[in-house]
């Protein structure tokens, strides 16, 4: 009879040693018991089994004698370019899809964007499948491939690796994990994208991160995720996060629901384009374009910029007074990108919210304008580090 839990014991040790080789290393076999508690030869057996798998590796001993005589090899996550292993990401957006390479610290290695003029073409998974196996054969150095995280907006459910609903793309129970599994012959997960950005944050991010964090996200698609003690809320069905028509404070925007005010139809990018255009900014309903406008100095592509940004901010407030987290996370782009903006979502939110004060608890992602494809090959990676004897590369 098999051992559950032995099993379950080893993993959970597997995972602690993996976690604090990530937040500490470099560091020595002795180290690693001394920072996460197990016994040293839980370590050794753990270690053993890790570098087994090539997940870890051993580093040179640093020169000069140890105190106790005894050699202290430092031990790393596998990220040499020889053997070190690495997980491809794909983001699917509304008007394109970014593909990237990253290693088990969360660097983006490679990437590359792949946009599409028609997002509700039919044969478009198809395509995203055959560029990204392109683009993985490209950017082949011989280390060894986890697989494949997937994230997109909507509603998604990683436990069937199916998508549910997302309008903007038309997609509706979509095997996703499947159909790219398939047409790559790679292991693939699939999560919404509010809730990798959490995942990385939790993996990457700030200590605080782990402990409690709300994600909000502001894109075409409006998402948001909760994260507890490391673990990120989904809800029956995977449906946690939902917050497109959370109601924005002060404003009128009509929404296709039917009512005014609500997030998605306020703050999205696609809102933000429309009115771009409408007030004869850029030429095209695109974000980055206006982005490079206020850059440029155009003093209405700023005003307009920030004005969303202070409606992102009244939105935040309404979720920090219902989790109060230790860290609020916001993927924004012009806050992404400038922190003046960041700044903006700040004021709006403290100077709107019953329980925030501290400006500095809102932050942007740490990977930066990288969040999206460091976040999607989380959806991978993160399990890997809640349980690493099920995804060894050796």
């Amino acid at each position: 009879m098999t051992d559950r839990t032995g099993d379950r014991r080893g993993a959970a040790n597997a995972a602690t040693v993996l976690r604090t080789v990530l937040e500490h290393g470099p560091v020595a076999r002795s180290g690693i018991s001394e920072l996460c508690g197990l016994s040293p030869a839980a370590v050794s057996r753990q270690t053993t089994g890790l570098l087994r798998g090539g997940l870890l590796r051993e580093l040179p001993e640093p020169a000069g004698p140890t105190a106790s005589g005894r050699p202290r090899i430092p031990l790393d996550l596998h990220t040499g370019a020889v053997g070190g292993p690495v997980a491809a990401g794909l983001h699917i957006g509304v008007p394109a899809s970014t593909f990237s390479l990253v290693d088990l610290r969360g660097e983006v290695l490679a990437r590359r964007a792949f946009p599409y003029p028609d997002p509700a073409d039919p044969r478009l998974p198809g395509r995203i499948a055959r560029e990204l196996a392109a683009f993985l054969e490209r950017f082949d150095t011989g280390r060894p491939l986890l697989g494949v995280g997937a994230a997109l907006g909507g509603w998604v459910r990683p436990d069937t690796g199916t998508v549910v609903r997302h309008p903007a793309l038309g997609w509706r129970q979509m095997p996703l994990a499947a159909d790219l599994s398939r047409a790559l012959g790679l292991p693939v997960r699939v999560d919404n994208h509010a809730r990798a950005v959490a995942r990385a944050e939790i993996l990457y991010g700030p200590p605080e991160a782990r402990r409690s964090l709300v994600h909000l996200f502001i894109g075409n698609v409006v998402d948001a995720a909760f994260g507890i003690e490391g673990t990120v809320h989904q809800g029956p069905g995977s449906a946690a996060g939902d917050v497109a028509h959370l109601p924005v404070p002060e404003s009128r925007a009509a929404c296709a629901c039917g009512r005014t005010g609500c997030l998605q139809a306020t703050a999205s990018d696609t809102a933000l384009g429309a009115e771009a255009v409408r007030r004869g900014i850029v030429p095209d309903p695109s974000v980055p374009l206006l982005v490079d406008a206020a850059a440029a100095g155009d003093p209405r592509a700023d005003r307009l910029l920030r004005e969303r940004a202070r409606a992102v901010g009244r939105a935040a407030a309404l979720l920090l007074d219902v989790f109060n987290p230790a860290v609020m996370v916001v993927t924004e782009l012009s806050s992404v990108l400038h922190e003046g903006y960041l700044d903006e979502i700040r004021a709006a939110a403290t100077g709107q919210s019953h329980v925030c004060d501290e400006p500095g608890r809102i932050i942007a992602p740490r990977a930066g304008p990288a969040v999206l494809p460091q976040a999607a090959a989380t959806v991978l990676l993160g399990p890997l580090f809640q349980d690493p004897g099920r995804h060894t590369c050796a």
